[in-house]
């Protein structure tokens, strides 16, 4: 499920981070690791199991936002002869350096799931491997699984290999400078590749229903001499998506290789409920954005533009239609009833970011088990019955670090506007209590929780709202009706 991203710019003063680490205390996240499992991250970094097939004559790159250096993937794009493209796409190789049943390998099963907080993150992996001997950093050999997958004309996959390999980034890019150079048309393959074939894939993507939300950034900065804040959304740029079809890409041709090995770990999700839709019409309707009943959801979607705040406000409810999503393992050829997830619109799996995420260790080892005709090692079948509520359970902090960062740093930017009143509409109304729902602000770009003086909310209803509350650390922020 696509998450709300939000990071702090400036430098907030002293009682935002103050509620940030009283929410990482409340929630249990761990400071640092146990010694001896960085202890075995430092032996690791030295002496990785690295493999023989050497892949460091291809040019990789990788492309991520500036500041990141846990890079897991790396890509190099080509034409094939005759037409179509070639995709290699390297994955970073966690199992090079973890230790199945060692100290790491327990504690990354305690995480799960990197953490990511306005202030900071709270890795999966020790830096020493997340942020350097596991992580694709340029110039520096690394072992990964290399996945070439064969495109034709169209975007459509021909043929799908992975297997282990040394490989060699050679160049850093973020994603301003990439859209940059393809703006201004100075860009050279395989930057004009990852264009074109982004925009294919996004044309089978159509074809096939599937949705690709582009929700946008939210960001608090910080005035410094006025000691106020504000929110404001960064709208994901076009070499995002690409970038992001990529991964797709590769995450789709994992669950087909683990589907016709009859072993893996898919990620799914059921269709929208009854009803979800309808409600998503009329918060459309209160945010003035045209709907027509012959447009389906997924046109819709991809008519709107994440610079215009209304539709940054609708694109991120539209969220809701994702929840429900989870991991379904199978073993020996007995498939699930359910493979495909909803938004994608096809058979999927985690597998490309192993370095933030657990069950892409384990994605990525069933894959290159599945393509080398081999049986999965014994510690991967051994956790894939504990996985998915590994996972579940990891998704749910992280859910509850995203919810109460939101909280603080939307109370960061109210602190002094207690009383006044905002325009606003209801997007969420309480099915057991009418009364209490959720109103999205028109300005500035809060979300957050309103609570009736007794009569009924209404799904879409337009108001004019009170802020009652906006309290760092303790329940977040409040509105009634004016």
């Amino acid at each position: 499920m696509p998450r709300r991203h939000i990071s702090v710019t400036g430098a907030p003063e002293a009682p935002l981070r103050a509620a940030l680490t009283a929410l990482r205390t409340e929630l249990d996240v761990p400071e640092t690791f146990p010694p001896e499992a960085l202890a075995e991250a430092d032996r690791a970094a030295k002496t990785p199991r690295l493999p023989l097939p050497d892949a460091t004559d291809i040019p990789f790159l990788t492309i991520d936002p500036p500041t990141s250096t846990d890079l897991d993937q790396a890509m190099h794009l080509s034409r094939r002869p005759g037409g179509g493209f070639r995709v290699r796409y390297a994955i970073a190789d966690v199992a090079a350096f973890v230790v199945p049943g060692g100290t790491l390998d327990t504690e990354t099963h305690r995480r799960v799931t990197t953490l990511y907080f306005p202030d900071g993150k709270t890795p999966l992996h020790p830096p020493v491997l997340s942020e350097d001997a596991a992580s694709l950093l340029p110039d520096r050999t690394r072992p990964a699984a290399l996945w070439t997958i064969d495109l034709d004309a169209d975007g459509s996959t021909a043929s799908v290999e992975v297997h282990r390999a040394l490989v060699r980034s050679r160049a850093k890019l973020d994603y301003e400078g990439v859209q940059r150079q393809l703006d201004t048309g100075t860009a050279e393959e395989p930057l004009t590749l990852l264009k074109e074939i982004g925009e294919a894939r996004e044309r089978l993507e159509v074809e096939r229903g599937g949705i690709s939300l582009n929700v946008p950034e939210q960001e608090i900065v910080e005035d410094e001499d006025a000691h106020t804040y504000s929110l404001t959304y960064r709208a994901p740029l076009p070499a995002e998506g690409w970038n992001a079809q990529l991964s797709l890409l590769t995450g789709m041709a994992a669950a087909e290789l683990m589907l016709t090995y009859g072993t893996g770990v898919l990620r799914t999700l059921p269709a929208a409920p009854d009803g979800a839709v309808g409600r998503l019409r009329r918060t459309a309707q209160a945010l003035h954005i045209d709907w027509p009943h012959h447009v389906s959801y997924a046109a819709l979607i991809r008519s709107l533009d994440p610079h215009i705040p209304h539709h940054a406000a609708f694109l991120q409810e539209c969220t809701t239609l994702l929840r429900g999503a989870g991991y379904t393992v199978f073993r020996d050829g007995d498939l699930p009833a359910m493979t495909t997830h909803a938004a994608v619109a096809a058979p999927y799996a985690h597998c490309t970011a192993p370095l933030r995420r657990l069950a892409d260790r384990y994605a990525s080892e069933l894959c290159l088990a599945a393509a080398s005709e081999q049986p999965p090692p014994d510690w991967v079948l051994a956790a894939l019955e504990v996985l998915p509520q590994e996972m579940t359970e990891g998704g749910r902090r992280a859910g509850a670090v995203e919810r109460g960062s939101v909280d603080i740093v939307e109370a960061a930017l109210l602190k002094d506007r207690v009383g006044e009143l905002f325009e606003g509409c209801v997007v969420d109304v309480d099915d057991h209590k009418p009364t209490i729902g959720t109103v999205q602000l028109e300005s500035p770009a809060v979300v957050a929780r309103i609570e009736g003086t007794g009569t009924p909310l209404s799904l879409g209803e337009r108001l004019r709202v009170r802020l009652t509350r906006a309290e760092l650390g303790v329940a977040g922020v409040r509105f009634a009706p004016a």
